[in-house]
């Protein structure tokens, strides 16, 4: 080939959101005669291609790329929203009800009923599942999904059919499906510590809250975030649009299996029950039946995202809906780990739940030279939430538990002592320690979805 006979052109394109828009294009570029490289860029909205022959057309790319939504210009094109303020209002009230839907399940505190035990059958966990999958589980691991729902579904733009949409989503809850269970079954053959420290985990957690930030504003469309794509690399994602290679199949299932380490309240609570069951058989069981539970809400989440994505319009309200509700579940995330680690949070300026009681309930009593504490924990908070003692002086904690669920069942208190203090429907845990330092300090439940404090005093 002469080399000299080799041309190249830049197009501008509008509708290309992200790194699977960009894969795609190049993709069914290279596939048009007289097209020999193709590269485009998201972030500046450009494609350059190098051709031999007759270049290609911008109505003969128009008439291509029209099924996957995308237009082509020879200069920059101004891209305004379709959206009219109808659309906005419904999609304001749209994400309100769902977050509100959110909020009210967890007030109601549904997983009551359903706390676990080592002694409970594995098929318990299938239920404890579910209400992981209304709770925690949906704000982190289903906010993820819609996080990164929109590259899967424009790697599979050019299908028709609703199943091969959902593969990624399939492979993605068997990634969960299998790992839990392989993952459950080395935690009960073991006994060992296949598990996070505290610290570790709260970094895991906010590492993945702000990639669901950064995602939630690209879905909302704030341009000065969409070059900064987090993303796999751009060699993998050709493998992975790659029909040869599957198309999709293993990015998700990795995805889906490593959530086995994003920490929730609930999963902990069936990882540490198979850990101590000694079994490997009953640990796989436990985990295994746990993330079944978990899966009608993900694939409903996944499924939802896919019948959207099939109408230009209504998919750009999806889009826009989806964006405000990861954005929402980020922040709830990243408000949940700062109570976790004693920080200032967001729900510190919005709730009155840190507010000095009006009783007398809230101050230690001196018992045998210890200052005796009496709170009662459930899985909507804990009574009294305000607690007060003196610096230099032993506390005994004692914490009845009148109905924690997965997220709520451990109470820690981070500069105060180490570790959680485990609880058990029913019972009353004790917790004793000597604060040394005046403060004030914070103490939550595992995932800092509820909150009190003890303030040290001189």
């Amino acid at each position: 080939m002469n080399n000299s006979k080799i041309k190249d052109c830049t197009y501008y394109v509008k509708g290309m959101h992200c790194s699977s828009c960009e894969i795609l294009i190049e993709k069914n570029m290279l596939e048009m005669e007289n097209v020999k490289s193709v590269d485009a860029s998201m972030g500046n909205g450009r494609v350059s291609i190098e051709y031999e022959g007759e270049k290609p057309s911008v109505d003969q790319l128009n008439q291509v790329f029209k099924k996957l939504n995308y237009t082509f210009s020879e200069t920059p094109v101004e891209t305004k929203s379709s959206l009219d303020s109808m659309d906005y209002a419904m999609i304001v009230s749209v994400s309100v009800l769902i977050i509100s839907a959110f909020f009210l399940l967890n007030k109601l505190g549904l997983a009551n009923a359903l706390a676990v035990t080592t002694k409970s059958a594995p098929p318990a966990f299938f239920l404890f599942g579910i209400m992981a999958g209304l709770s925690s589980c949906a704000a982190l691991v289903g906010g993820l999904i819609l996080s990164i729902s929109k590259q899967w579904n424009e790697l599979y733009s050019s299908s028709s059919s609703t199943f091969s949409k959902m593969r990624p989503h399939f492979m993605f809850n068997i990634g969960r499906i299998v790992s839990y269970t392989v993952l459950g079954g080395l935690l009960g053959a073991i006994g060992g510590k296949l598990q996070l420290s505290a610290g570790a985990m709260s970094v895991l957690v906010f590492i993945v809250a702000i990639f669901m930030v950064i995602l939630g504003l690209q879905m909302l469309g704030v341009k000065s975030l969409q070059k900064f794509q987090v993303t796999a690399p751009k060699f993998l994602l050709r493998y992975v649009a790659d029909e040869s290679n599957f198309k999709g199949k293993y990015l998700p299932f990795v995805m889906g299996a490593l959530t086995f380490f994003l920490p929730c309240g609930f999963t902990i609570t069936a990882q540490g029950i198979a850990l101590i069951s000694g079994s490997a058989l009953v640990g796989a069981l436990i985990m295994l039946f746990f993330a079944l539970g978990t899966l009608p809400v993900l694939l409903l989440i996944g499924f939802s995202s896919v019948k959207f994505s099939k109408e230009p319009h209504r998919s750009y309200k999806f889009a826009k809906i989806a964006g405000i509700l990861v954005l929402f579940f980020a922040l709830f995330t990243i408000n949940n780990q700062l109570n976790f680690l004693g920080l200032k949070s967001f729900s510190d300026f919005f709730s009155g739940s840190n507010t000095v009681s009006t009783d007398n309930s809230d101050t230690a009593v001196l018992v045998d030279g210890k200052q005796v504490l009496k709170m009662n924990a459930s899985a909507t908070g804990y009574s009294p939430n305000y607690l007060k003692v003196k610096a230099g002086v032993p506390v005994r904690w004692e914490i009845t538990d009148t109905g924690t669920s997965g997220c709520t069942n451990a109470v820690i208190a981070r500069g105060l002592f180490d570790g959680p203090v485990q609880l058990t429907v029913g019972e009353t845990a004790v917790k004793e320690f000597t604060p040394t330092t005046p403060g004030t300090y914070k103490f939550s439940c595992w995932m800092g979805m509820i909150t009190g404090t003890i303030e040290v005093t001189n």
